[in-house]
């Protein structure tokens, strides 16, 4: 016998091996296909930097407002804070001038109101002469002049100038008025002449 040539050999069918079909594919036994990878988008990164680049800058640009403003606010306090001491030194001044020319009016007028002292110590006064010494007392009182001194009053040497010193007194425990010679003025706190007296010292 003569051996079957190439061209003449038959397919053998192996049983055992099987041709993929659709349910293997599905079940899984498909070949593994690896899909490529996305890749960034070359738009987006550059906008993700240009975004964070803008929010830098506006966060930058908010820091400098805040500290301007802080500045503004400051100088502001400042200017208020001068305008109301100036305020306060102007009307202080004010203030001042108005009692210097009151003093300069007013002291000649105290010696006529050392007349009227002296005149009622030797008895009330009386008519028009009374009419026109309480005139005189009511407008210097409107000025802001007052009278003070009185026998008893504690000596204070910013209000009172001792003329004499009368000896001892038991009755005092401190230099002490006895007698007032002229009466003293003052407009508010300052003196505008001091009480003339006489004073006496305690005993040792």
């Amino acid at each position: 016998m003569t051996a079957p040539g190439d061209g003449d050999r038959e397919e053998v069918n192996d049983p055992s091996v099987e041709e993929p079909t659709e349910s293997h594919i599905a079940e899984g036994d498909a070949p593994d296909v690896h899909e490529p990878e996305a890749q960034p988008d070359a738009a987006q990164a550059d906008g993700g930097g240009a975004g964070a680049a803008e929010h830098t800058a506006a966060s930058d640009e908010l820091a400098v407002t805040q500290m301007e403003l802080a500045e503004r606010t400051a100088d502001l306090q400042r200017l208020q804070a001068e305008f109301l001491n100036y305020k306060r030194r102007v009307e202080r001044d004010r203030e001042l001038l108005a009692q210097n020319a009151a003093y300069k009016v007013l002291t000649p007028v105290i010696e006529v109101l050392d007349t009227i002292d002296r005149a009622q110590e030797h008895g009330p006064l009386e008519g028009g002469f009374k009419a026109v010494a309480d005139q005189l007392e009511r407008v210097v009182g409107a000025q802001g002049l007052t009278r003070f001194g009185a026998p008893g009053d504690a000596f204070d040497p910013n209000l009172h100038e001792a003329l004499s010193h009368l000896g001892t007194d038991a009755d005092v425990t401190v230099q002490t008025v006895k007698v007032v010679a002229k009466a003293g003025y003052r407009m508010g706190d300052r003196v505008v002449r001091a009480a003339q007296v006489l004073v006496v010292d305690p005993e040792d």
